[in-house]
């Protein structure tokens, strides 16, 4: 072996990790519904937590990246340490699909219809498949899927470079040598897991040793334990990940290593028992990319059926290697981790941004209590909610804004963009909520009574301003357009009660029914309160951007909301409902 063949290996290699990097983050992408549907099932059984880590893995082809996901999800308290020890080891069953795929190079038959079925022969055409649509497709899920197959056949041809520029190996002795010495199952477990701790992936270096495994110099007494050696080292970057986040999080990554360790050293005492009482005449036989693909799968499904049961034991390992401090830490709201995987970090940042809507609308509603009941107590925790909503706002927009850095969909990206102006108008409902309750301190302050013709009017805007914000946080949380849409002509009858209350009072005051003192008081809770629906406005406004495709859509909507009949209709009806009393 020449220093051209070392040259065209590592052209071979790179081309192998670029090709299953773009794959990777393509299908990602492109499946980016589906990844957030699985999400959804991680707080189910047992059963479905392992069968979401198994598939996220099989279709982000990494179970580094999943465990790094997971590290992710109980750092930021969205995912338990009992459902993340299912997911990882589903994650460990899931990668296995690569070694599979990739096998598909070793097909070797004179038949037509075997030949079909080699990667070498229609990748070409998934190739020029998707340069087509790359070069000609305006779509994004199009484009993501011209990715998929690019990646693939990069991939495969990658693969194919490796292997033909390691065939002539088969001659070298010091290459011989080598793996009769990793023979020795110990050292093939250090090296398999060396690799892998290197490149930080197991697919791939499964991938390394099917190249390796065509100079027919790699039996399967060597390949084994290098196998078992993969899935210790592919800990190293969920271990590497953990580093600076809360005790959990780390006893997720701690997971990991146990699990992979715990099920290598069972292996490989089983491996050497049977080697010295069998001694199986194939561990001597050169082994086959399909060989070592199913070595891979009997490996990983051999170790997740022994462990499985013993999750809950798994669990209290890595608690006791890492115990509780006296001091209780808090989740973090956003990891950074998730960035790794847009769908996901965008399905955290919905979660985030409801906890934070629930928050804001909260603590209007207690700012509007406090105007008919007020204490202490009340305006602290409007004080309260309206600091968090700061936090909120600081934490989201940062992330939402990295995130959209990131290669992520036309759809996410819209939903980002969502995100991004909702985050602003629930904390400004937030300030105005103080700013209500500012206004109920100053009314027992200086014991201002409005009279009874005031209060019945402010009763009135005070349950539209209720159910406009019902529908607007309803709208957002379920992202029902039909009730996003209801919003705009309530919005309109309240910024008509502002008006009317506003001369209302002007009279009020020339008949010397009211004082100038709760006139500045009425006048501060009928902006706030109209401000409020405005942003219910907005809020509504964005699902139905969002549903549209459209971020101009609501505005659209708006300046031309006197002519829609659905737009009229609403009005009148909301008009009756919340009609002032006749002035006295």
């Amino acid at each position: 072996m020449d220093i051209f063949s070392v040259l065209s290996m590592i052209w071979g290699l790179s081309l192998f990790l670029f090709g299953m990097t773009v794959m990777g983050e393509a299908l990602e992408r492109r499946a980016g519904s589906s990844l957030r549907s699985l999400l959804g099932k991680m707080t189910g059984s047992k059963l479905a937590g392992f069968l979401t880590g198994m598939g996220i893995t099989a279709i982000i082809q990494s179970s580094s990246a999943t465990t790094v996901m997971v590290v992710g999800f109980v750092n930021s308290g969205i995912m338990s340490l009992k459902q993340a020890i299912n997911v990882i080891m589903g994650a460990n069953v899931g990668t296995t699909v690569t070694a599979w795929i990739l096998s598909l190079s070793g097909i070797d038959s004179g038949s037509f219809f075997v030949k079909l079925f080699k990667p070498s022969s229609f990748t070409p055409l998934l190739a020029l498949w998707g340069v087509v649509y790359l070069m000609f497709s305006k779509n994004s899920k199009k484009k993501d899927t011209a990715l998929v197959l690019l990646g693939f056949a990069t991939l495969m041809f990658g693969m194919d470079a490796m292997s033909d520029s390691v065939s002539g190996l088969k001659d070298v002795p010091a290459f011989t040598q080598m793996f009769v010495l990793f023979k020795e199952p110990v050292l093939g477990v250090i090296a398999g897991a060396v690799l892998t701790a290197v490149i930080q992936s197991s697919s791939a270096s499964v991938g390394i040793l099917q190249a390796l495994a065509v100079t027919g110099q790699v039996s399967y007494g060597a390949a084994i334990p290098i196998i078992m050696g993969q899935n210790v080292g592919t800990c190293v970057t969920a271990l590497i990940s953990s580093v600076g986040t809360t005790k959990n999080a780390r006893r997720a990554a701690s997971v990991h290593l146990a699990f992979n360790v715990i099920g290598t050293i069972i292996c490989l005492v089983l491996f050497y028992i049977v080697r010295a009482m069998v001694q199986p005449a194939f561990l001597n036989e050169s082994a086959t990319m399909l060989g070592i693909a199913v070595s891979h799968s009997v490996f990983n499904v051999l170790c997740t059926a022994m462990l499985f049961p013993m999750s809950g034991l798994l669990e209290k390992l890595v608690v006791r290697l890492i115990p509780d401090d006296q001091v209780k830490e808090e989740f973090v709201m956003l990891d950074e981790r998730l960035l790794a995987t847009p769908p996901l970090a965008l399905e955290r940042c919905h979660n985030v941004a409801y906890d934070m809507a629930v928050c804001a609308f909260d603590a209007i509603r207690k700012a509007i209590s406090a105007l008919t009941d007020f204490s202490d107590e009340l305006a602290e925790d409007v004080r309260k909610s309206e600091s968090t909503a700061d936090r909120y706002e600081d934490a989201l927009g940062s992330f939402l804004v990295e995130l959209s850095t990131k290669r992520i969909s036309g759809a996410d990206s819209i939903e980002a963009a969502k995100l991004l102006k909702l985050i602003g108008d629930f904390e400004r409902v937030s300030d105005h909520a103080v700013n209500i309750v500012e206004s109920a301190e100053e009314l027992r302050e200086k014991e201002i009574v409005f009279s009874e013709d005031a209060r019945e009017e402010l009763r009135v805007l005070l349950d539209a301003v209720s159910e406009i914000m019902d529908l607007a946080q309803n709208a957002f949380l379920k992202n029902d357009i039909a009730l996003a849409m209801q919003v705009e002509p309530l919005e309109q009858v309240v910024d008509d009660l502002k008006d009317r209350m506003r001369n209302n009072h002007i009279l009020r005051l020339q008949q010397g029914k009211c004082s100038i003192g709760a006139g500045f008081v009425w006048s501060d809770l009928l902006t706030n309160l109209e401000r409020v629906s405005d942003h219910c406005s907005n809020i509504a406004g964005s699902v139905i951007e969002a549903g549209h495709a459209d971020m101009n859509y609501h505005e659209l909507l708006r300046a031309n909301r006197s002519d829609g009949v659905e737009f009229r209709r609403g009005y009148e009806a909301y008009s009756k409902k919340y009609s002032l009393p006749e002035t006295k």
